[in-house]
C-alpha cells in the first residue's frame, strides 16, 4: 500500500500545485483542472509522448482566440463610442497579435507551466507561450462560463499588461511612414515574406524589410499585411525614425 499511497500523493500534489499556479493567473480557484492541463500541454510534447491531435491545446486555442477578440472588440467599442470600425480593428489587432500576447503569457508566468518538448530547444518556439494564453482563455471560459472568463480578460489582461492609451497614441500605418522615408531618401525599399509556419489551424508569416537590398528587419504576423507591418514598425525601430 505505501508505493500506491505514494504515487497518490504525488500526483494529488502536482495537481495541487497547478491548481494554485493557475489560481493565481486567473483570479479564481479553477475546477475541471483537467481543462487546464490540456491548455498547459503544446503539440511538440503530445508527439513526444505519443499522446493523441486532441489531446493538445489546438482546439483551446482556437476557442480562445476567438473569445479573446471578442471580449477586446467590446472593450474598445465601449471605450471609444466615437471612433470607427478602422480604428478599433487596428487597436485590437495590436492587442491580440502574436508578439503582444506572447509577451503577456511571459508576465503571467505561462512559460513555467507549458509542457513542450524538452529533447529540441528548437521547439520551444515564440509563439508557444501566446498560442497557450489563448487556450488557457477558451479553458476558463469552458470551465467558469463567459463572466468569468469577461473578467479575467480585463481585469488579469487588458488592464494590468496591455497600456491600451500608449497603442492609440503610436498607431500608425508603419509599412507607409518606412516606404515615404525611403522614398525622400532615394532609397530602395522592398517587403518580402521569407518564411510560412504553420501553428495549428493557422499560419505565422514572417517578413523581412530591405532597404538598398539590405535587410535591415524582421516581423511576424497571422497574415502577410501584420507580418509587413511588424517588419516596417522593427524597420523604423531600427532607423530611429520617430
Amino acid at each position: 500500500m505505501k508505493p500506491v499511497r505514494r504515487v497518490f500523493h504525488r500526483f494529488f500534489n502536482k495537481d495541487r500545485d497547478l491548481v494554485r499556479a493557475v489560481g493565481s493567473i486567473i483570479g479564481t480557484t479553477p475546477d475541471n483542472i483537467r481543462l487546464y492541463k490540456l491548455a498547459l500541454t503544446h503539440t511538440s510534447f503530445a508527439r513526444q509522448t505519443s499522446a493523441a491531435k486532441h489531446e493538445t491545446n489546438e482546439r483551446l486555442e482556437f476557442l480562445g482566440d476567438a473569445i479573446l477578440g471578442a471580449v477586446v472588440a467590446e472593450y474598445l467599442f465601449k471605450k471609444y463610442p466615437y471612433e470607427d470600425e478602422g480604428f478599433m480593428t487596428e487597436i485590437r489587432s495590436r492587442i491580440v497579435n502574436r508578439e503582444s500576447l506572447n509577451n503577456i503569457a511571459l508576465k503571467l508566468g505561462l512559460n513555467l507551466l507549458v509542457k513542450i518538448d524538452t529533447t529540441s530547444q528548437g521547439n520551444r518556439h515564440k509563439s508557444v507561450n501566446g498560442n497557450a494564453l489563448e487556450a488557457l482563455v477558451g479553458a476558463v471560459y469552458l470551465d467558469k462560463g463567459y463572466n468569468v472568463t469577461h473578467q479575467f480578460i480585463l481585469k488579469k489582461i487588458l488592464k494590468t499588461h496591455v497600456d491600451v492609451h500608449s497603442l492609440v497614441t503610436t498607431t500608425a500605418n508603419f509599412k507607409s511612414k518606412l516606404i515615404e522615408w525611403a522614398q525622400s531618401q532615394n532609397k530602395d525599399i522592398r517587403f518580402e515574406i521569407v518564411q510560412r509556419k504553420q501553428q495549428g489551424n493557422t499560419t505565422e508569416f514572417t517578413c523581412e524589410v530591405y532597404i538598398d537590398n539590405e535587410p535591415i528587419a524582421v516581423g511576424q504576423g497571422l497574415s502577410k499585411k501584420k507580418a509587413d507591418q511588424a517588419a516596417a514598425e522593427k524597420g523604423l525601430q531600427f532607423l530611429k525614425i520617430s
